[in-house]
């Protein structure tokens, strides 16, 4: 991946990430984190991954929100960057973060079962 791409991908996150915090006031709008930008080879596309706090309808409702601000985003991000082709934004909801936390828990509890395996073993063999 070419350098220009990556810093790119990288303005355009802080940019949205700024963005919603500070000046989208859309009610639907949740907490969202901008995990990652990742732009198509010919600068077309710009899929902004996001991470949504909260239950389904939270989510729903949060990318509904985004969704109805971004053609605003687009147009802050072109007039930001000052770059030919204002790329088209898409927003997807990133669980990739959710999964990390589910597969910790999940190793977890393996460990304590295995422990309790290991401690209840031992005391039936003495």
């Amino acid at each position: 991946m070419g350098y220009r791409k990556q810093k790119l991908e990288a303005q355009i996150q802080k940019l949205i990430g700024t963005l919603i915090v500070t000046e989208l006031k859309d009610p639907r709008i949740g907490f969202v984190t901008v995990t990652r930008v990742k732009m198509s080879k010919d600068y077309a596309y710009a899929d902004v991954y996001i991470s949504i706090l909260g239950d389904e309808h939270d989510r729903q409702k949060t990318l509904e929100g985004l969704q109805s601000a971004r053609g605003f985003v687009q147009y802050r991000v072109g007039k930001s960057l000052r770059i030919h082709t204002i790329p088209e934004v898409r927003f997807y909801v990133d669980t990739s973060i959710e999964e990390g936390v589910t597969m910790v828990n999940l190793l977890e509890k393996l460990q304590k079962e295995s422990v309790k395996n290991d401690n209840g073993d031992s005391s039936s063999k003495s």
